[in-house]
């Protein structure tokens, strides 16, 4: 009996390896996303963990891509702090 290609020696069936990968970013960016969602009314930096969730799922999706290019640009546009001048030494 012969196997078809997209079986793998491990008996995974059509589960190959691309989608053990595809399956496992899409686990672990998740989490990491929703943690960072969490976070906005929670104490901590979602500001940080959001788009470090959105980079890992955009590793294998191209929803994620799109969502952290525009998240970046969102970011680019906002207006930035200036700095407070010096105050002159008395």
């Amino acid at each position: 009996m012969q196997h078809s290609k997209s079986r793998t020696r491990f008996g995974l069936g059509y589960f190959n390896l691309r989608h053990i990968k595809r399956l496992t970013v899409g686990v672990i960016g998740g989490t990491v996303l929703v943690i960072g969602i969490a976070l906005l009314v929670l104490p901590g930096p979602a500001i940080v963990v959001i788009p470090l969730g959105l980079a890992i799922l955009a590793t294998e999706f191209v929803w994620a891509r799109r969502l952290l290019r525009k998240f970046k640009m969102a970011f680019k546009r906002s207006p930035q702090p200036r700095p407070t001048p010096a105050k002159p030494r008395e």
